[in-house]
Formats: C-alpha cells, sequence, structure tokens
C-alpha cells in the first residue's frame, strides 16, 4: 500500500518535472538582492520577536506580579511575530522557495522510489 501511495505521488506533474528537470539548488549561488536580504532579516527577527519575547514577558510578569503582562503582551508579541515573518516571506518572494521545495521533492522522490523499488 505504501509502495502503491509513492509512485502515485511519483507520477503527478510537480514530481514529474522536479525529476525530469534535475532541480538544484544552484540558483542560490548568485547574489542575492537587496530586497531578499532584508527578507532574510526580517524572518529571522521573527524568530526573535516570537517565542523568545513571549517567554521574557512570562519571566517579567512573575517578577512584577503582574499577569496583564503575558495575558495581553503575549499574544500580542507572537501575532506581531507572524506579520514580521509573512513581511519576509513577501520580501523573499515565492521564487526561492519553490526552488527548495522542488530539489526537496526531486531528492526525497528518488530516495523513496529507490526503497519502493526493492
Amino acid at each position: 500500500m505504501i509502495r502503491k501511495s509513492i509512485h502515485k505521488i511519483a507520477a503527478t506533474a510537480f514530481v514529474r518535472s522536479a525529476m525530469a528537470e534535475q532541480a538544484d539548488l544552484s540558483a542560490f549561488k548568485e547574489k542575492p538582492s537587496l530586497k531578499i536580504i532584508l527578507g532574510l532579516l526580517a524572518i529571522m527577527v521573527s524568530y526573535i520577536i516570537g517565542w523568545p519575547a513571549v517567554a521574557a514577558l512570562g519571566f517579567l510578569a512573575i517578577h512584577l506580579h503582574e499577569p496583564l503582562v503575558v495575558i495581553v503582551g503575549g499574544p500580542l508579541t507572537y501575532g506581531l511575530s507572524h506579520l514580521v515573518f509573512l513581511l519576509g516571506m513577501y520580501l523573499c518572494g515565492a521564487v526561492y522557495s519553490l526552488i527548495f521545495l522542488r530539489w526537496l521533492t526531486r531528492v526525497s522522490m528518488e530516495k523513496l522510489l529507490a526503497w519502493a523499488e526493492r
């Protein structure tokens, strides 16, 4: 059943084109534009203001004996981190994500097909 599913997935147009074109990561060798660098920085900042900032607010709430700091500030900070992440993804664009996804698909399916045909 698993082997049959692997072959069914391998028959999709996306997987076939990724494997036929030998999708690789050569596009990452090019120098990134300022927009892409800013997008990557925004994504990194979003991780910093995500859970670490919420944890810091929790520590602050305990230290100040004021639970509203984390009750209100936690969701707001976490929501802000999502917005910054989305900004980073917008600036980076879907191009690099698609390049990476095609490469990952090709590599994964080659390994799965080799296992399925044993």
